[in-house]
């Protein structure tokens, strides 16, 4: 049998549909983010649009040096899994430091957020008597695929709506193990969840919380504990899992909880037992991150201020784009075909890289260019894009918002 003819033919049926995805060979460039050199063809120099290194944390420079004196301390791998080989000084130190982030007793380390997401949904709904698991109907695919391993009952609820979830958890069995599992900001449309009314409904039914923050620590709350701990909410959420890769600008997850709830998970989720470690380097640098967020609001400060100007820049030239309370400015173009076009002549003619958001990981009819502010781009850049953008939307025949 011609395998490569049957993956060729699905591959041409994505193309066909505007959905393929094509990667952009970049180079970020040290110490001058968010710019990096692009090695596809084009601009050589880009501006990247679309990093989920919010803050710029990646290349802060205590970040780097962190890092770098791991490496001469203890060397480039972390040795094994944790339960054999791998397990260092540096990841119980990072799990110290995010426990205390989200006032928690106990912190667990994972390879990245995918994983913790997977394996934590994954081995609570297993290993828990009787368990239900009510998602969100947006929650990410991590979310849902470690609810898919689980094998255990699902139940959807309308996206941030607490009398739905009252509604569904109400009609559960008694006996039922109620897990309410939820994210705080949702990285597509950028909307932030109700999360103190779905702790009301969660804890009128007993039910656990599990509430996914990834697009949000760092960036929210007085230490950049995220939602929870803006909303003062934190100590009532059972679990709070995060990730390193985004505005901490590193690699890896983690959840947070009691003590009994993370040993739990260590001793039974596969994720946890049969990966290897994160290097002691990249957990020294999460370390570093976390710590400095803590303590220095200039960051978040000065990117609320570029998330503010980009969206009064867009709103002047009619650019339409999904008003919510976050950091995420979703440019909506709701065709996948000029949505793919439009990143391409922003990269060839402009120098600005972002990518298209097209179905899967949108529905259909609502594909867009996410665009994420950090503090490191300049008003200059915000102009150059607003003025890129403005030209393509009469090329391109598109709808301007109306004021």
């Amino acid at each position: 049998m011609d395998f490569d003819t049957l993956f060729n033919a699905q591959l041409d049926a994505l193309k066909e549909e505007g959905n393929y995805r094509i990667f952009a060979n970049l180079e970020r460039k040290c110490g001058n983010f968010p710019k990096a050199h692009n090695h596809s063809d084009g601009a050589d120099e880009v501006t990247v649009w679309c990093s989920n290194d919010y803050l710029g944390m990646g290349q802060h420079p205590k970040v780097m040096q962190a890092m770098k004196d791991a490496v001469d301390k203890c060397g480039a791998g972390a040795g094994g899994t944790r339960n054999i080989s791998g397990t260092n000084h540096a990841h119980t130190e990072l799990e110290d430091e995010l426990a205390d982030l989200h006032g928690k007793d106990a912190a667990l380390l994972f390879t990245s957020g995918y994983v913790s997401n997977w394996a934590a949904l994954s081995t609570l709904g297993a290993r828990l008597p009787n368990a239900v698991i009510l998602s969100d109907e947006l929650n990410h695919a991590s979310m849902i695929e470690g609810i898919r391993h689980s094998r255990a009952d699902k139940v959807l609820w309308k996206h941030n709506d607490p009398e739905d979830l009252d509604r569904k958890l109400a009609a559960l069995p008694a006996n039922a193990t109620k897990i309410v599992a939820f994210e705080s900001v949702y990285s597509m449309d950028g909307d932030i969840a109700p999360i103190k009314e779905i702790l009301d409904v969660a804890e009128k039914h007993d039910a656990l919380t599990y509430l996914d923050e990834v697009h949000a620590v760092g960036l929210y709350g007085a230490r950049g504990g995220g939602i929870s701990e803006r909303e003062g909410v934190a100590d009532r959420v059972t679990l709070i899992e995060g990730t390193l890769g985004k505005a901490y600008g590193v690699v890896g997850g983690y959840i947070t909880g009691s003590v009994a709830m993370c040993d739990f998970i260590r001793s039974f989720a596969s994720g946890f037992i049969f990966t290897t470690a994160l290097p002691p380097a990249v957990a020294a640098a999460a370390q570093t991150s976390i710590a400095h967020l803590k303590t220095s609001d200039t960051e978040r400060k000065l990117q609320r201020r570029q998330v503010a100007r980009l969206r009064a820049a867009l709103d002047r030239e009619g650019i339409p784009h999904l008003e919510n309370p976050s950091h995420i400015i979703p440019v909506m173009i709701k065709d996948p075909v000029k949505c793919r076009q439009i990143a391409d002549i922003l990269m060839a003619d402009h120098g600005i890289y972002v990518q298209p958001i097209n179905y899967p990981t949108v529905p259909k009819g609502t594909e867009r260019l996410r665009f994420t502010p950090s503090p490191l781009h300049t008003d200059e850049d915000i102009d150059r894009l607003v003025q890129a953008l403005s030209s393509l939307w009469k090329q391109c025949a598109l709808a301007r918002a109306v004021a």
